[in-house]
């Protein structure tokens, strides 16, 4: 919690944090645009729900498989590059989605090998941007400059969606021509960073199993972590429905494109409430109680957009159900940043990362293919379930999370 002694963090005079903050916000802008795009366009092409669980698939594979490397690589090189190369590669993969949607789409495979690259690029992007942002400001100020971070990141989700379904009504080549402009921009803001590089008194461990695995000592050292990003991983696991929205907008709701944009931005909106809430007061008893609550809230929620027909319920579930996680993802944030020292953090970062990318990514891939075998609705409606069960299973197998 924020002391009267902690020093404001004003943007005016740390322009180094101030272009941290500008680029994050252009490049998840950018993200959340290019997500709406490539969901309505794939959906459209094939008809098929699967197709939306492996866009999800194509990205989290290459992600899983090589972000322990790179929470490694954040550890011992200069993160402002790396950061860099990242928005780079992702500026590159909106090229190529605007080339394949100006020639014409007639299959999602071409879509699905672009989002593999797009998963190398966040799998390192991810433990990066965690572990540099501690290098940009005073000690005494991170928790101001978390506050801001955090605020942008979901200003940015929220406008990012409406802002692509809007544009997409213009074409699906101008929303990726608006993203990779967006991240061009990002790249140069970030190559504008003067601070930030790497220490040159920490050393750089050699590669091999002992160092990418030492981050992944760590959480298991904690239980209490463990406990928290395992539980937002399996109850998102299960209780993700993102993954159908086009089917939802289309198939079930029939608000078109724009609608997908509202449906996408909802989640945001009530990430974002909660947020402030939370920072205005935030959690001083029974953490623990809160986690297993916003869980069980996020599960509800979930069988209630499963089940619903009209659009404004719709979109109020899908606002209760993020204002939920958003509890569990800052007791975890919490915990993840106080306990982790920093020639470790790119690597608790990554660990952290697989566990979100898992739930979100993963998460996207069982809600398809459980669409394509039951169908969309029971599919959603079983998921709430699911992760109802989850809260349930982990109040058991840690008691002490739940006391925290």
């Amino acid at each position: 919690m924020t002391t009267p002694a902690e020093p404001q963090l004003s943007l005016r005079h740390n322009r180094e944090f101030a272009r941290f903050i500008v680029a994050r916000f252009l490049a998840t802008l950018a993200v959340q645009m290019q997500t709406v795009a490539v969901g309505w366009q794939v959906y459209a092409v094939t008809r098929d729900p699967l197709d939306l669980g492996l866009v999800g698939l194509s990205q989290f594979l290459p992600f899983v498989a090589l972000i322990l490397p790179a929470g490694h690589v954040a550890d011992s090189r200069d993160r402002r590059r790396i950061l860099a190369a990242c928005f780079a590669l992702q500026c590159a993969c909106a090229l190529l989605l605007l080339a394949l949607a100006a020639r014409g789409l007639d299959s999602a495979r071409p879509v699905f090998a672009v989002m593999v690259l797009f998963g190398i690029a966040r799998a390192f992007a991810m433990p990066t941007g965690q572990a540099l942002l501690p290098n940009l400001v005073p000690r005494a100020a991170f928790g101001r400059a978390v506050a801001v971070n955090s605020s942008t990141w979901q200003v940015a989700t929220i406008a990012g969606p409406a802002l692509g379904g809007v544009v997409y009504l213009l074409g699906a080549p101008v929303v990726y021509a608006t993203v990779a402009v967006l991240l061009a921009a990002a790249v140069a803001m970030v190559l504008s960073l003067r601070a930030g590089g790497r220490d040159a008194a920490r050393s750089a461990e050699p590669l091999g199993w002992e160092a990418l695995l030492s981050g992944l000592r760590f959480v298991r050292s904690r239980r209490l972590v463990l406990g928290a990003i395992s539980l937002d991983l399996f109850a998102v696991l299960f209780g993700g429905a993102t993954a159908l929205l086009p089917v939802y907008a289309a198939d079930v709701l029939h608000v078109g494109p724009a609608g997908l944009g509202w449906l996408r931005t909802a989640p945001g909106i009530g990430a974002a409430l909660c947020g402030v809430a939370l920072g205005l007061s935030p959690i001083a008893r029974h953490a623990g109680r809160w986690v297993f609550g916003g869980v069980i809230v996020y599960g509800v929620a979930t069988i209630v957009f499963g089940a619903s027909g009209s659009f404004w319920l719709s979109l109020a579930a899908l606002l209760v159900m993020c204002a939920g996680d958003m509890v569990s993802v800052y007791v975890r944030h919490l915990l993840v940043q106080l306990e982790t020292p920093d020639e470790i953090r790119g690597r608790v970062s990554a660990v952290n990362a697989v566990f979100i990318g898992a739930s979100n990514e993963l998460g996207e891939f069982e809600s398809g293919v459980t669409a394509a075998w039951f169908g969309t609705v029971p599919a959603v409606i079983v998921g709430g379930c699911a992760t109802l069960a989850v809260a349930g299973l982990w109040w058991r197998l840690f008691p002490e999370l739940s006391r925290l």
